[in-house]
């Protein structure tokens, strides 16, 4: 018999809903107890091992990405030994974990923070299954994950959460419940999972390590985050498809280039080393995105049969620096450069290929900063921008608008976070005048990170110089709910009450429909 299946207790006292809301509150005494008849004693931990709970990832139709870490004691640099661990794992088709369709062992050694990566291939095609741990005579959380359907099947519904922007000291991460709670396919995480910053007295949250700069720094950081029980349970309701943004490293970094004057790109490119290898050691990401020194492969494509085709881009590491000295500026020559880039030749070369062969019915670009040009200033005589996002770099902007508008992929949609406020854009051909609707963009409000209160009115007031832009909110954190079928996109901007409180109520702020092969996007 499986060492899952020695109780039933699983399936009667711990129902599935228990087990995601309370990833990471089980004891791993509660948990062992049920099976300490029936395994070896192996190693033995100072406390709970599996404190930052389970995670899956990168769904593809034969397979997922499983995850978890092993570290009794988190904030302190994980308190394992440096002995590497052999670590059980199951997948089952029943939360239950008695009908186990695959098995295995992976070792998990001090080199990578003791975490478990496992690809599980051989599945069947959009499927639900469920997976768990074991070390020694500890268990873990369940988690549930989801295969994408068949890469020809013909999909009639697709959902999916967009999630950004995290802060961990800002606020509770409540919305997270909430997405747990949702039902669907996937979630979409653009980008600051982690924030580098030191204290940052006035939030209802503090934690007292400075500005994060080693490898055990961003692992302690990464394990404060995940310790929160609702982006635990967030995690183990479903498969997560990653990328980052700025803060996973430094604030608006670009490439090899520090925020901090007089760094030099090889002093800044250690840091990003550490940086790069704590993001992969904490995320459901397969071997493809192993990291190499200070580089790392992010970018990556899903499919879910022939409805949506999502092309993930990173718009950190290959970029050239922010034009005009960064910030909010009008826009200076280099903004217009055309060498100037966000993702990189190669990247972007990519892109287009992807984007030419899909037979998607929707064409999903995933990426960071707000894509569509948006002027802050609401004077008609001035012009200001954040030339940290597209704006700064309109050449490379101008060529992926010039390839959608002659290439025509079905139904192009952009997601994006970052700015920490919700948006919504009708992406033109040309911003500047009277131009074809080509696409649709969708900017996902913060978990908890922060929009100052002082800007909102001046960007409302702005929205007069941007008729392209259908939709702003800076007030109210939270994520957007997209679901898709055959006849249309919906896109549900969902915001809690607070989140200077653990306790927060949900509701939908705003809703918006893009119907399959019209542009733009109405309200629902």
């Amino acid at each position: 018999m499986d060492w899952y299946n020695s109780s039933r207790l699983l399936s009667t006292r711990f129902k599935r809903r228990d087990l995601l809301r309370g990833a990471g509150v089980l004891t791993g005494v509660a948990i062992a107890s049920q099976f300490s008849a029936r395994v070896m004693a192996q190693p033995r931990f100072s406390g709970y091992p599996f404190t930052l709970g389970v995670a899956s990832g990168d769904p593809l139709p034969d397979g997922v990405l499983l995850w978890t870490r092993l570290a009794p004691d988190p904030l302190n640099g994980g308190g394992m030994s440096e002995n590497a661990v052999s670590v059980r794992w199951q997948l089952a088709l029943d939360e239950g974990m008695r009908q186990v369709v695959k098995s295995g062992t992976k070792i998990a050694t001090a080199d990578f923070a003791h975490s478990v990566h496992v690809d599980v291939r051989g599945l069947e095609p959009g499927r639900t299954y469920w997976y768990q741990f074991k070390v020694g005579n500890e268990i873990s959380p369940i988690g549930r994950t989801r295969t994408a359907p068949a890469r020809d099947q013909t999909l009639n519904r697709l959902r999916f959460a967009l999630v950004n922007c995290q802060d961990w000291q800002n606020g509770y991460y409540t919305a997270y419940k909430y997405v747990a709670e949702e039902d669907l396919d996937l979630v979409v995480h653009v980008g600051d999972y982690i924030y580098e910053y030191g204290p940052e007295p006035g939030g209802p949250r503090q934690h007292n390590s400075p500005e994060i700069m080693t490898l055990n720094d961003y692992r302690n950081r990464y394990a404060l985050y995940k310790g929160d029980a609702n982006l635990q349970a967030a995690h183990a309701a479903f498969p997560w498809a990653v990328t980052w943004d700025d803060h996973e490293v430094e604030n608006n970094y670009a490439n090899s280039i520090s925020e901090n004057e007089g760094e030099s790109p090889a002093d800044f490119l250690v840091r990003r080393a550490a940086a790069y290898q704590a993001y992969y050691e904490h995320m459901p990401l397969r071997r493809s995105s192993l990291p190499k020194g200070a580089n790392l492969r992010l970018y990556r494509r899903l499919t879910f049969g022939d409805l949506a085709q999502f092309s993930i881009l990173d718009t950190r590491q290959y970029r050239t620096d922010q034009p005009c000295g960064d910030g909010l500026k009008p826009l200076c020559e280099a903004a217009l450069d055309p060498k100037a880039t966000l993702t990189g030749k190669a990247q972007e070369r990519w892109l287009f290929q992807g984007l030419q062969r899909s037979t998607a019915q929707w064409n999903v670009i995933a990426q960071q900063v707000m894509f569509s040009q948006f002027d802050f200033d609401a004077r008609p005589e001035v012009q200001v921008f954040n030339v940290d996002q597209w704006d700064g770099y309109v050449a490379a902007r101008d060529r992926i608008l010039s390839f959608l508008d002659q290439q025509k992929p079905s139904n192009p949609i952009v997601l994006a976070g970052d700015i920490h406020s919700s948006w919504v854009h009708d992406i033109k051909r040309d911003f500047n005048q009277p131009s074809a609707t080509i696409g649709t963009e969708f900017v996902a409000t913060s978990i908890t990170s922060d929009f100052p209160t002082q800007f909102i009115e001046p960007v409302t007031l702005a929205l007069s110089n941007n008729p392209h832009t259908k939709f702003f909110n800076g007030a109210l954190r939270g994520y957007v709910r997209c679901d898709l079928n055959r006849d249309r996109w919906q896109s549900d901007y969902r915001v809690v009450s607070t989140i200077r409180e653990p306790q927060a109520t949900i509701n939908t702020l705003a809703s918006f429909v893009v119907e399959n092969g019209i542009p733009g996007a109405q309200r629902a």
